[in-house]
């Protein structure tokens, strides 16, 4: 693996059981940033024919998760409050940005926009983070 926690966030993303589900992928991941993306298709689909919401969940939740792992040091959700504001449709291409906001200790905060490939906003995000101590399993000593 990598010393690197950004590179290794972004590596072990493509070996994620859910993200390869998605078909997500990590375009990038810097301190305390992150952006991922997916293709929704017809398994993402609820039954009025838009993106499921735990679809684009699980896409913003990558790209927080990335973002506030991307210290070196484990750190977990402890609230995350979303507002979906336009559709997305199959063949939508959505890209979720994590930016954090303020990082302690023992917390960060972070602001997450889902956006299709037209740059329209499909959802927004203010999500909390806890930030343990312990360092990410899976870098290189």
């Amino acid at each position: 693996m990598s010393t690197d926690p950004a590179r290794a966030l972004k590596s072990r993303t493509a070996e994620e059981p859910l993200a390869r589900r998605f078909g997500m992928e990590a375009l990038e991941v810097g301190p305390g940033s992150a952006a991922v993306a997916m293709t929704v298709d017809e398994t993402c689909l609820n039954q009025f024919g838009t993106a499921h919401g735990g679809a684009i969940f699980s896409l913003l939740d990558e790209a927080f998760e990335l973002s506030c792992n991307s210290h070196g040091t484990i750190a977990v959700a402890l609230n995350v409050n979303v507002s979906f504001v336009a559709p997305a449709v199959a063949g939508d291409r959505l890209t979720a940005r994590s930016v954090e906001v303020t990082r302690t200790r023992r917390t960060g905060t972070y602001d997450i926009r889902v956006t299709n490939q037209r740059d329209e906003l499909v959802a927004v995000c203010q999500a909390l983070a806890y930030r343990k101590q312990d360092p990410l399993p899976f870098l290189d000593d």
